[in-house]
């Protein structure tokens, strides 16, 4: 599928490229020059207070928090300082890129570059904590059989039982959980089967749920995990409670990303097309559209691929304070041709 470049406003690209190389990983800011021109006040970007944005060496050659040994085992020891950014590369016909390095990529976390860098990995094999949620609402009565036989052909297909988990929850004017999270792939299967239509649409309170619920805490274990909810719906919502951003900014809490397959095949986009839109990509995912329900299974399977061909960045922000004041990313490749799938902020914790 291809996948235009998006536009990043004037001011922002000015001062990026302009700092691409104090910003790129693994190289050290140079000190400006006395009569050096500042940005302008409306641009996004501030000079930051450390601009070393260097790869932290441990004084005792053991990895540092969150970094990848040789034999791709992690080790982590979290602190409300570190974030963990999960994103995927790709070209403008959509084919993933896998082969970058940390010299490819700037940084901005809340308009500054990052203090320190403890890791940077390509196509991290993190394991999975993957949530199904699937519109069973009237409105999609007649496809409902081919979503199910779908969801259940893409989890057979992608977790690994030894290492990934997942849980499935229908929706329509309320969440209905029918399988919690498990790695066994015939009660995932069951819980799909489970499912039946009906009722109308509460697609925000849905989204907020799961994440509220399930995902926010499905990284409190020992490990690192990459999070993910793949959300199958046309995107119309005529009962929730909660906003759109409400569903948003709670998928953001969670660090999950959300992948959305709209089941709207009417030659146009609709309303509920965008919708899903906005939410794939303020959370670093991607829309789906299949033009026919038969190609659902490929949007799948595009899901899958990127799942499995990701970089994972750990970092810490400069002037981080633990307010749980929203903080926004930008990530970018200083090659052009490509484009970064990233969430667009993150929520500090609160101290």
């Amino acid at each position: 599928m291809s996948k235009s470049i998006p536009t990043i406003p004037h001011s922002l690209l000015v001062v990026l490229s302009a700092l691409s190389t104090v910003f790129a990983f693994g190289q050290t800011a140079p000190a400006p020059p006395a009569n050096a021109v500042q940005p302008a006040a409306a641009a996004p970007a501030q000079p930051a207070q450390n601009q070393n944005f260097q790869n932290s060496q441990p004084q005792n050659g053991q990895p540092q928090n969150g970094q990848a040994t040789g034999n791709q085992e992690y080790t982590i020891s979290r602190q409300v300082n570190e974030v963990d950014l999960v994103f995927a590369v790709t070209d403008k016909h959509g084919r993933f890129i896998s082969d970058l390095k940390q010299s490819d990529f700037a940084l901005l976390d809340d308009r500054k570059a990052p203090d320190r860098v403890y890791s940077f990995t390509q196509q991290t094999n993190l394991p999975l904590r993957v949530g199904i949620a699937i519109d069973t609402s009237t409105s999609i009565r007649t496809r409902f059989q081919f979503e199910q036989q779908a969801s259940i052909e893409f989890l057979l297909q992608i977790l690994k039982p030894k290492s990934d988990k997942a849980f499935v929850m229908g929706f329509d004017v309320t969440p209905d959980y029918k399988q919690d999270w498990t790695n066994n792939l015939d009660s995932l299967t069951a819980g799909v089967k489970a499912l039946r239509p009906g009722g109308g649409t509460a697609l925000f309170d849905a989204v907020y749920s799961a994440c509220r619920d399930k995902l926010l805490d499905a990284s409190r274990g020992q490990e690192p995990v990459r999070k993910a909810m793949i959300l199958i719906s046309d995107g119309d919502d005529n009962q929730s409670h909660a906003y759109l951003d409400d569903a948003i900014k709670e998928c953001q809490r969670a660090e999950t990303i959300v992948y959305t397959i709209s089941t709207n095949t009417s030659p146009s986009r609709d309303r509920g097309d965008d919708i899903l839109k906005k939410i794939a990509d303020a959370t670093g995912g991607r829309a789906f559209y299949p033009k026919r329900l038969e190609d659902m299974p490929i949007s799948f399977q595009s899901i899958q691929d990127e799942l499995r061909s990701q970089y994972a960045l750990v970092y810490k922000p400069a002037d981080f304070v633990a307010n749980g004041a929203f903080r926004p990313i930008y990530l970018f490749c200083l090659d052009r041709r490509y484009v970064v799938s990233v969430r667009q902020g993150y929520f500090a914790p609160k101290q």
